[in-house]
């Protein structure tokens, strides 16, 4: 079973999420406020993704079950 913070991505997510996260981190524009910082902004995306194939499989899952 995957780890709750990985649920639902695809190793091919994960490797590429760690990557545009480590060029923003090299790259990337100065600081900046949370709702325009583009890390912050990958961040709240994959929060939203493992969330959503979250309530996917709890679906599927209560489904399955009756």
């Amino acid at each position: 079973m995957s780890k709750p913070e990985n649920e639902g991505l695809s190793l091919a997510y994960r490797f590429g999420y760690r990557f545009q996260l480590m060029t923003m981190e090299i790259f990337g524009p100065a600081q900046l406020g949370s709702q325009d910082d583009p890390k912050e902004r990958l961040k709240r995306q994959r929060a939203a993704k493992v969330e959503a194939a979250r309530r996917a499989r709890l679906e599927r899952e209560g489904l399955a079950s009756t």
